[in-house]
This record gives C-alpha cells, structure tokens and sequence, in this order.
C-alpha cells in the first residue's frame, strides 16, 4: 500500500523571509508610488489654472460679463464660468445678480465639476482652487461661499483687466508640495511650500495679496526674483519652467 506525505508548510525562518522581502520592496515601492501622486497632482493643478487662463480670455473676450454696460467684457468667477450659477448683469449700468435658467453662460468654458464651489474655493485632484476679482479699489474680492456674487461685486472696469487665482495642495506632502499662481498675464508661478508659511487645506491658503509686492492691491506686480522684491507674503514665487 503506497502512502503520501502530507506537504508541509513554511517553516517560521522562511516565512520570517518572505515578510522581510515584502517589506524591502514595499519600502521602495510605496516611496515611489506616493512620489508619482505627488508630481501628477501638481501637473494636473498646472494644466487646471493653463486651461483657466483660456477660459477667462474667452469669457471676457466675447462680452458675456458686462456688469456696466459698456461693450467691455469682464472676467467671471469658477461657478460663472462653469455656468452653474448666473452670470452678473448690468442694471442701469450698474451690476446685478443674474436670473436663474436665463443668464448662465451657454456653452460654459469650464466643465461643470468647476461649479462645485465651497467655501468660495474648489477642490480637484489633491489640490484647492481659490478665484479673486478686484474691487475698485482693486482689492481681491472672493466669490460668494457658493460660487457667484451677491453680497459684493467686482468692479466693472478693473474686472476687464484683472484676475487672479491660487492652487494650493489639500494636504501638504500628500497631495502636493508645490503652491501655485496665475492671472490676466497667463504666467504661472510656483512657490516651493517650504519657507515660513506652508500652505495646505482649505483653511491654509495664501492669503489674497501674498505673491503681490503691494498689499491688498492686485494690479501691482507680482513678485520679483531677479530684483530681490517678495511677495507681501515674504517668499519667493518663480515662474514655472
């Protein structure tokens, strides 16, 4: 009669080394994968605020905003863009809210996903977005906490020329490092996240004005490496390569 041996198992040092060997590769391997998440996020915020720069450009360009009335479009706020919500109007020369299922931009520039605004800000790809126009005295005004203008509305003539938008990462080192900018100019700028302020979260933002060299004034130049001027934030904001 033929008899088996039953097969036996890992013994306590062979499993002891596969455990070691999965470790050493998930020890270069996680590294690697968070590395890749990290450079594809801060590619996808670049390519967000590029795409953003052509939108305002065609949204100002065909008159869509004209809060005053006179020919002269002006740059409009994510959830204008995305047409979500209505775009401003003139009243008697003057700004108004637009109607509801009347005055939103038809076709939009912007996907819909960019109507999803909270806390005046929108979140994509590990990355927070935050818009600003100016007032007339060309301060930064925010939209409203849902998207729009309501409570204050940008300044006709000045929101004809200027805009603003920052990037910055949901979690710092996580989702991304770097923080970022762009406006009317259409060039992007970078700061490397690793000066005094470290910007992360939808609370921790750069505040308003911070790549700008004068305080609460977005028509004033941004900051300036090759003459040694910083922002009002006091770090160095490079333009992206």
């Amino acid at each position: 009669m033929r008899t088996f041996k039953k097969n036996a198992g890992f013994t306590l040092i062979e499993l002891m080394i596969v455990v070691a060997i999965i470790a050493i590769i998930a020890s270069v391997a996680i590294p690697r994968l968070m590395a890749a998440r990290l450079s594809a996020n801060e590619s996808a915020a670049i390519s967000t605020l590029r795409s953003l720069t052509s939108a305002q450009a065609q949204v100002q360009s065909s008159g869509a905003i004209d809060t005053d009335g006179d020919g002269s479009g002006e740059y409009g706020g994510f959830a204008e863009l995305a047409g979500t919500i209505p775009c401003r109007v003139t009243n008697a020369g003057a700004a108004a809210a637009g109607t509801a299922g009347t005055d939103e931009l038809n076709p939009p520039v912007l996907s819909a996903a960019f109507g999803n605004v909270a806390n005046s800000q929108v979140t994509r790809s590990g990355y927070v977005f935050q818009m600003y126009l100016p007032d007339n005295a060309r301060d930064l005004v925010a939209e409203d906490a849902a998207g729009g203008y309501s409570a204050t509305f940008p300044d006709p003539d000045n929101g004809e020329v200027l805009w603003c938008c920052y990037a910055w990462p949901v979690n710092f080192s996580q989702t991304g490092n770097r923080t970022f900018f762009v406006n009317q100019a259409g060039d992007i700028y970078q700061y490397n996240n690793k000066g005094t302020n470290n910007y992360t979260g939808s609370a921790g933002g750069p505040a308003p004005d911070a790549i700008f060299q004068t305080a609460q004034d977005m028509g004033s130049p941004v900051c300036n490496v090759a003459g040694a001027v910083l922002g009002t934030d006091g770090e160095n904001w490079v333009p992206v390569q």
